[in-house]
């Protein structure tokens, strides 16, 4: 158990319960205050992407899908790629902050604060390999570690390393339009043939890079893939 906060460095009281001493304990890397900033989503949500259905006016929404979602599944190209993405936070002001830490700033330790949710959320799913979604070698060199990657690491789950990707220029720079319409920059390194994927990455925003790695992945041949994200922007 951390010490202290690994956000606001606040000192963190020990719970000890029977549970305590296996696997799945809760471990406290986040104060009861910082823990509740962070915001579940719950209610109803996109049976596709996971987004919150009832922050969205009535003309977004269509036969449980978000607009976004449809128009994804409309178009031959990308209809049926993925399975569905399941997320576990919203993406707030809070979690926007703590997402700069860990991805730009190099925090790699907050990826513990995530590994009992990826746990928990990765039993549900039944599938063959669990695959991050790669940066590339110039971004890796930059950050110094690969964030989707912590994440599965620190839930004490094996990646596979099923994808390659080559340089291309950060998507934070990019508008809407530009990160929809970007060539696919994946590529299979792996044997999928057959496979059932769990893709693995630190937020859903428009889809687009979900929706290209599992594009990528189902032409290598795997059966199907569904996508876990930790936030949905």
């Amino acid at each position: 158990m951390a010490d202290y906060c690994l956000l606001c460095s606040v000192y963190l009281v020990p719970r000890i319960t029977w549970i305590f001493f296996s696997f799945q304990h809760e471990e406290a890397f986040l104060c009861t205050d910082c823990r509740k900033k962070l915001s579940k989503i719950s209610g109803k949500t996109c049976e596709k992407c996971c987004r919150p259905l009832d922050k969205l006016s009535p003309e977004f929404v269509q036969n449980n899908l978000c607009l976004d979602c449809v128009r994804w599944e409309e178009d031959p190209e990308w209809s049926g790629i993925l399975e569905k993405n399941v997320s576990i936070y919203e993406y707030n002001d809070f979690f926007k902050d703590l997402l700069s830490r860990f991805k730009f700033r190099g925090d790699y330790v907050l990826a513990k604060v995530f590994a009992q949710d990826i746990y928990k959320i990765t039993k549900s799913f039944n599938y063959d390999h669990i695959v991050p979604i790669p940066l590339s070698e110039e971004r890796l060199l930059e950050r110094g570690f690969s964030q989707a990657e912590a994440l599965i690491v620190e839930a004490e789950l094996q990646p596979y390393h099923a994808l390659t990707r080559i340089h291309t220029e950060k998507q934070s720079k990019k508008s809407r339009h530009e990160r929809i319409h970007i060539e696919n920059v994946f590529q299979a390194v792996e044997p999928v043939q057959g496979k059932s994927i769990l893709l693995i990455d630190d937020i859903y925003t428009t889809g687009s890079t979900i929706r290209h790695a599992a594009k990528t992945l189902k032409n290598a041949g795997a059966k199907f893939v569904v996508s876990f994200t930790i936030a949905r922007g």
